[in-house]
């Protein structure tokens, strides 16, 4: 009894399917010695191998996704092979000459400046002499409206001024030459029982980029001669820095 019933196992093959309480099928099979396969999804016909299912992919087309997080940079790549040569420039301005045997030579380029005024208003007391009638004014570096020349160039400058005095009432004239407010020069002008006399004095100044310079009573009185001239202001450069 107990041989007939190993020989009949083996072979024994039982397969249930569930049909009748609505469930999801089973498929069993005894294979060999208690060789047991489950497959719950699908079932396989006899003689037949299970094979198993994928779920199908999920559709996003018309659906905004958000992005995800930004990562990090990656490695630098490596540098890439150097180009070309470029065209090469046009040649700069000539530069002045240098140094000769007897030292520096005179610059190609010599700044002109220069200018030359005439006064045509009187003036007393303690102003600025405005000397308005301008002759020469090269380089529009002296300004009729303030009486001043001021420095567009650091270099030499010369500097003259010639005052004829108002006088007739035994009273004396001073005219300053002044170069940022300080006096570099003055000249004096005394009535001895004269209707007129003049004050003069020139100078000789190194200036920088914006000093300036004008002439200015410091007492008495000064003949102004509408377009005669009679009193006149004038300075150039003699060279630069």
């Amino acid at each position: 009894m107990v041989l007939i019933l190993l020989v009949a196992i083996p072979l024994l093959v039982h397969t249930t399917k569930g049909g009748t309480t609505g469930s999801a099928g089973s498929h069993y099979e005894m294979l060999g010695s208690c060789r047991m396969v489950c497959d719950p999804y699908t079932t396989s016909q006899p003689g037949q191998e299970l094979t198993a299912v994928s779920p199908p992919p999920q559709d996003y087309s018309g659906k905004k996704i958000k992005p995800g997080f930004r990562g990090p940079p990656g490695i630098p790549g490596p540098p890439g092979e150097r180009g070309p040569p470029g065209e090469p420039g046009k040649p700069g301005p000539q530069g002045p000459p240098g140094p000769g045997p007897g030292g520096y030579s005179p610059s190609l380029y010599t700044p002109k400046i220069a200018f030359y005024a005439g006064l045509r208003k009187q003036h007393e007391g303690n102003e600025i002499l405005k000397f308005d009638d301008v002759v020469t004014n090269v380089g529009n570096y002296y300004e009729p409206s303030t009486g001043k020349f001021t420095c567009p160039l650091p270099g030499i400058y010369f500097f003259t001024y010639h005052v004829l005095m108002r006088g007739g009432d035994g009273t004396s004239m001073w005219a300053d030459l002044k170069k940022n407010g300080l006096v570099r020069a003055s000249a004096i002008a005394q009535d001895a029982d004269q209707n007129y006399d003049y004050a003069s004095n020139s100078v000789i100044l190194h200036l920088d980029v914006g000093d300036e310079v004008c002439v200015q009573l410091d007492g008495g009185k000064v003949h102004g001669g509408n377009t005669n001239k009679y009193s006149t202001f004038s300075g150039f450069l003699i060279y630069p820095d």
